[in-house]
């Protein structure tokens, strides 16, 4: 019932378009209520504000955007904790598991799913048709599900991290990262300034995370767990400068595309170079080592990408029947009758 209050309560405020609860919004509705703008330039005057700043600014002389002074406005309380359970348990040196919700879109089945075992829940927008306003829902029926939020968008871009981040995710994969560049990139549209570029616009993540210490968007910067997926020749060729980026979480080393765009499969001595250009490049930067769930006990991978819904439905029911499982009765003839 609690679960379902929430889940109502979030409904209600984005149902009825009240954004200006939250973000961006909000800023025009404290400004509007002062109903007086002692800085503002007077009406039909140019301010010269590009050339000189008002006095008290910290940003003197002509405006320039690559030498600005950022402003402590969205700085976290002093002693702020982390609160993301992945980000906390990564940090903290240990194994993280996202189980993949691959074809479910029904809210229900995620919140069973996210409160299964895994650390997070990595719902797949690469691969799978589902649209945001799917995974939005999903989320919001169960907000403090064991398993966090965790999404693999399409492609770095920022519309795709922006939807993903503003819905809710706090673990974010970017898959298919051909180059440092696209590697900025993904940084920029995934976090707030001063590290990123994320537009503080609203969404249903202020409403989800409105009471965490220390404030959504000021420690959003702090516990967002950003995993960036190496799987091409060309991510290779980046990849320690790609670890290197400020606020790349971990690397992932793509057992599958690492093949398929290399001619080799594992074990070939060639693909195993592969993969362990991906692990030399984590253990010089210092960030987390990701793979799929197969390589749990290989040499310093600590974070695994779980098999789908679909799967954990067939081991869960094998595991609950012991040596009842799969033991129907053999009809000879009609629909269940075995197949010659």
């Amino acid at each position: 019932m609690k679960r379902l209050m929430f889940s109502a309560a979030i409904a209600a405020v984005v149902g009825l378009g009240a954004v200006a609860a939250f973000g961006q919004a909000n800023e025009d509705d404290v400004a509007a209520r002062q109903a007086k703008y002692p800085l503002a330039a007077k009406a039909g005057e140019d301010s010269h504000a590009i050339d000189k700043a008002p006095a008290g600014a910290l940003n003197q002389g002509k405006f320039d955007d690559k030498t600005w002074k950022f402003g402590k406005a969205w700085e976290p309380a002093p002693g702020s904790k982390l609160w993301n359970p992945v980000k906390i348990k990564m940090l903290a040196g240990g194994k993280v598991t996202g189980g993949t919700l691959f074809t479910a879109t029904d809210p229900d089945i995620y919140c069973a799913f996210a409160n299964a075992g895994y650390d997070y829940i990595w719902v797949e927008h690469q691969h799978n048709a589902r649209d945001w306003k799917t995974t939005e829902r999903m989320w919001a029926n169960c907000p403090t599900a064991k398993a966090v939020p965790g999404v693999r968008v399409a492609y770095t871009d920022e519309r795709e991290e922006q939807h993903a981040l503003d819905a809710g995710a706090m673990v974010l994969i970017v898959p298919t990262v051909r180059s440092y560049e696209e590697a900025l990139r993904a940084r920029d549209w995934a976090y707030f300034p001063p590290l990123g570029r994320r537009s503080n616009g609203g969404g249903q993540a202020f409403a989800l995370y409105n009471n965490v210490p220390g404030g959504y968007r000021n420690t959003f910067n702090d516990n967002l767990v950003l995993i960036l997926m190496i799987e091409t020749l060309a991510g290779l060729k980046d990849a320690d400068r790609i670890a290197k980026i400020p606020g790349v979480t971990a690397i992932f080393a793509a057992s599958g595309d690492l093949g398929n765009h290399s001619g080799y499969k594992q074990n070939d001595p060639d693909y195993e170079r592969e993969i362990n250009i991906v692990h030399d490049a984590a253990i010089k930067a210092g960030v987390r080592l990701c793979g799929p769930i197969a390589w749990i006990d290989r040499p310093d991978f600590t974070c695994f990408q779980a098999g789908g819904e679909t799967g954990a439905i067939a081991r869960g029911v094998k595991e609950e029947l012991g040596k009842n499982w799969n033991t129907q009765g053999k009809p000879e003839n009609g629909p269940w009758a075995a197949k010659n």
